[in-house]
């Protein structure tokens, strides 16, 4: 299997979303690691640089041409893209990592894009609510009962998250994967979650 995490970007992503994810994979609380058991890439539409909500611009290692057919996650990062028709470009990558049973990750409008298109009707699944799943996805959308109002969820290889859950997101994720034990995820986790000056006890 191969090691790589693909993100998916679309124009105005929301880059927030792929921050603790990608940082854990790629370094631990000291430096780069040196072995990391995944590697981090985007892929976009096309080679161009693709902008992000906030006027970044990244330059992808895949269009969805060239992305290739093996790899160890595939991860839907929210943003205003998903409401736009390049996102149906989308649909068969999906459609085809499900089919293979690999991981999916799906965060803010990533999630109702995958309600759109009935990705979560055989799963517990969250997102930016359960009217926003509802509104995205209509007639396609026909497992209302699995909806749980969390930040983020796991179940059967795909985890969804609304779009104030990004470190919840990447906790569910990162334990998915693996990638590390579930007690250095947790130290992780809860540092992030509760801050430096909370933990070290200091005022």
């Amino acid at each position: 299997m191969s090691n790589e995490i693909l993100y998916i970007l679309l124009p105005d992503y929301a880059a927030h979303e792929i921050v603790y994810l990608s940082q854990a994979i790629a370094s631990d609380e000291f430096a780069l690691k040196e072995n990391p058991k995944y590697v981090n890439k985007a892929v976009a539409p096309t080679m161009e640089p693709v902008k992000s909500i906030g006027g970044f611009r990244t330059l992808p290692d895949y269009s969805f041409e060239t992305m290739p057919d093996d790899y160890a996650a595939l991860v839907l990062i929210g943003g205003f893209g998903w409401t736009t028709p390049v996102a149906e470009q989308v649909v068969p990558i999906v459609q085809q990592a499900i089919e293979k049973g690999k991981i999916v990750g799906a965060i803010c409008n990533g999630a109702s894009f995958m309600a759109k298109h009935g990705f979560l009707n055989a799963v517990k699944h969250t997102g930016n609510g359960l009217e926003q799943l509802q509104l995205w996805g209509g007639h396609n959308y026909t497992h209302p009962d699995g909806y749980v109002h969390a930040q983020a969820i796991c179940d059967k290889n795909i985890v969804t998250a609304n779009g104030s859950a990004t470190l919840e997101f990447a906790k569910e994720l990162l334990l998915l994967l693996e990638n590390e034990t579930p007690e250095r995820i947790e130290m992780y986790y809860q540092f992030n979650k509760q801050g430096f000056c909370l933990l070290s006890g200091k005022q």
